[in-house]
């Protein structure tokens, strides 16, 4: 029997931006695809309602891949593929595979020689970097600094010191809650003319990109909202 397809499907990573960012070959792409990963069941079908293309939500197959899956998982997991159907990731926000678990279900098919469909989509990421007016030929993703404020300061001098040795834009991400409070280590710990961008709610209704010398930033009174947000920053 021929083996089904791993399809990887993108998300909003803004409330209520469905038409505007969700492209018309992924509902095309969906519609031949029952089966699914997902981190969150209700998020995912709600998701899958909001795009319109199912006549009932309910006859959809959905797995867990989260943080907490392992290797030994993906079997059980990628039976229908192996029974000749389709398969779609879908990630809570954003694109399956960037800062997401998705890329073990990739590996997997990789292993197993199970052909890769990703779908363009939006992703945060690659936005705010392209946004930012950073270096987009070099550039690398950290996903989230350290909590303690001692070890996260010390991270942050760590990556400008790379940044500056490799002409590289760092980019990292944040809890919502914690926006305020990393943006003052940064302020506290970056150099002066160490260039930092700051992409709040990308695509979304409150979106903010501004991209400031560290020095400038310092004479800017300004808190940030509890929004997604991404960091990126370039050191000359």
């Amino acid at each position: 029997m021929e083996k089904g397809k791993l399809y990887l499907i993108p998300n909003v990573i803004a409330d209520n931006t469905h038409a505007s960012v969700i492209a018309s070959h992924i509902s095309n792409a969906l519609h031949g695809i029952h089966h699914f990963l997902v981190e969150d069941v209700r998020t995912a079908r709600r998701y899958l309602s909001a795009l319109k293309i199912y006549p009932s939500i309910e006859a959809l197959n959905f797995q867990i891949l989260n943080k907490d899956s392992k290797p030994e998982d993906l079997s059980a997991m990628f039976a229908p593929i192996f029974q000749g159907a389709n398969l779609g990731v879908i990630s809570e926000s954003g694109c399956p595979g960037i800062a997401d678990p998705g890329a073990l279900a990739t590996r997997f098919a990789h292993e197993n020689e199970v052909q890769v469909v990703p779908l363009v989509g939006p992703s945060s990421i690659l936005l705010g970097l392209m946004a930012s007016g950073l270096n987009g030929q070099k550039f690398a993703f950290h996903g989230y600094l350290p909590i303690d404020a001692k070890e996260c300061a010390q991270v942050i001098h760590d990556l400008e010191k790379e940044s500056k040795r490799k002409n590289q834009t760092q980019i990292f991400i944040e809890t919502p809650y914690r926006n305020n409070h990393l943006k003052e280590l940064l302020l506290a710990n970056l150099k002066n003319e160490t260039n930092l961008c700051i992409a709040l709610d990308v695509t979304g209704t409150d979106e903010r990109i501004r991209t400031f010398s560290i020095k400038k930033w310092k004479s800017i009174t300004f808190d940030l909202p509890k929004s997604p947000a991404v960091f990126l920053f370039l050191s000359f």
